[in-house]
């Protein structure tokens, strides 16, 4: 898979270690061996047979890490159809027709990704997309992975009865979850190693893997066939739960076979939906919603009483808990659930919240896992369907400020899997042209950076990840300057485990 073997060493040597929390940089040699920092200073001799790294002139932090990925479904996406910020179903069904022409005499199924339907004047069906795709399977994702549009023949492969809508929410995560059993679908193995070296190139060292589908046996069976470039706690959901408990797999502990680079992750339920399939729980309903819909406001995947009981569960067997809450009454169910529960974990997406539940966020220990890019996608949405409550979305500096532990993700298919894209939104808030949405949530990049190492620094006893980099990560002019700086953020060298993961021609 392209890593440098490493015989037990490796000194980075000429670099500067960034202060994650405090300070600026200072000139310090970084030895790793057995996969630990086991010295840090200016000037380390290079010892008999140790590789040596040469970082001079560049800066040094803690490896990266991805908080939230479908690690499959993004290397399945290199390949689907864009149907991204298409206007009606029409326009989608002409962007398939087009692959479809493209792709005459290919027998594979067919899926595109990326629509969001919340502010389409209309909803597509089974029959108009029938209508342009024939026999063959064809599989629409929305963009925030939420609903999934397919044609006749893709119901049929799945063994769903004849429909005229989209699936939404659990209904769609059954079929979500099973994409590979479509012809043609499942990336190769040169595929899945070049999605690793890509995320290796931007600074990543790790990633908690939430795929719909054991990622807790995947990573493992990568491991066997060679992967030493990331670490990945693997998570697991409701309907696998009993077979981790059977055996005895806890958060934080190695996965048999995966030495100790694969781990078991959390239990990840989905609390609620979201904003652009308009199913995210909210306290009050949607600004243009129709008056008199009882699902309004939105509405819960789980009751209450059936997350608390699936926290109750995974806190017993040792298992952290990662759940999914995009809407503020689903976010606050999400802490209730903590806190009746004594459970560890993290609130996935932390999106909507109630301003009361901000401070509950470091009461009860609970980790905000966000995704600041996904605002890009949603910032005209919500100002349409979340008008009155816009200033409180991706509270990221709220968060901090009321001591809570931030961790920054992509939630990749949905937003691409770079840590620099992510901590440059985190710090602007805008996506083009227009100023930070709600900029006074923006994070500092120091503080963006410190949400993006798992909690890791460059110290003796710590993990042997590192990134060499070409540019000062801490440096601010105005907003739009710093998303620049951190979006162009040159990538020397990786380090992961003490193995060189990646290192610039």
């Amino acid at each position: 898979m392209g890593v440098s073997a490493v015989s037990g060493s490796v000194l980075v040597r000429g670099g500067r270690v960034v202060g994650v929390d405090e300070g600026g940089s200072v000139p310090a040699d970084v030895r790793i061996r057995d996969g630990v920092i086991v010295e840090v200073g200016p000037g380390l001799a290079a010892a008999p047979g140790e590789q040596v790294l040469d970082a001079a002139g560049s800066f040094l932090v803690p490896g990266l890490w991805d908080a939230h990925v479908h690690f499959l479904q993004w290397v399945r996406s290199t390949t689907w159809v864009d149907v991204a910020g298409t206007a009606g179903p029409e326009e989608v069904c002409a962007r398939v027709a087009a692959a479809l022409a493209d792709r005459a005499g290919d027998d594979r199924a067919l899926v595109a990704f990326g629509y969001r339907s919340a502010p389409w004047p209309r909803v597509g069906t089974v029959a108009e997309l029938d209508a342009v795709t024939g026999g063959r399977p064809v599989v629409v994702i929305a963009g925030d992975a939420h609903n999934g549009w397919l044609n006749s023949a893709a119901l049929a492969h799945f063994g769903l009865e004849p429909r005229t809508d989209p699936l939404a929410e659990n209904e769609w995560f059954a079929i979500f979850g099973a994409l590979a059993t479509l012809p043609g679908v499942e990336p190769t193995e040169a595929e899945v190693d070049a999605a690793i070296a890509r995320l290796s190139a931007r600074g990543l060292v790790g990633l908690v893997d939430l795929e719909f589908d054991a990622a807790f046996r995947a990573w493992p069976a990568l491991v066997a066939r060679g992967q030493r470039a990331l670490r990945v706690r693997a998570g697991v959901y409701p309907h696998q739960l009993d077979e981790v408990l059977a055996a005895g797999f806890r958060t934080g502990e190695g996965l048999p076979g995966g030495e100790g680079l694969a781990t078991m992750g959390p239990l990840k339920v989905i609390a609620d939906g979201s904003m652009g399939t308009r199913t995210a729980w909210c306290c009050d309903p949607y600004t243009d919603g129709s008056p008199g819909d009882d699902r309004a406001a939105g509405a819960p995947n789980v009751t209450a009483s059936e997350l608390a009981d699936l926290l109750g569960r995974a806190h017993a067997g040792g298992l952290h808990a990662a759940v999914h809450a995009i809407g503020d009454r689903a976010n606050a169910v999400a802490l209730d659930a903590f806190e009746a529960t004594g459970a560890s974990g993290s609130v996935e997406h932390a999106q909507l919240l109630r301003r009361e539940d901000i401070a509950r966020f470091a009461a009860l220990g609970v980790t905000a896992s966000m995704q600041p890019h996904h605002l890009v996608a949603d910032r005209d949405t919500a100002e349409r369907v979340w008008a009155d409550r816009t200033d409180r979305l991706y509270l990221a500096r709220s968060l901090v400020d009321a001591g809570a532990t931030l961790a920054l993700g992509s939630d990749a298919p949905v937003s691409p899997p770079d840590p620099w894209l992510t901590m440059a939104t985190a710090v602007h808030r805008s996506g083009d042209d227009r100023p930070g949405w709600h900029p006074a949530e923006s994070l500092t990049p120091r503080e963006a950076l410190a949400a993006s190492v798992d909690g890791r620094r460059l110290r003796v006893g710590d993990r042997g990840d590192l990134v060499v980099l070409g540019a000062d990560p801490l440096w601010e002019g105005d907003p739009a300057a710093t998303q620049a700086h951190l979006l162009a953020m040159p990538v020397r060298a990786t380090v992961c485990a003490g193995r060189i993961t990646h290192r610039a021609g």
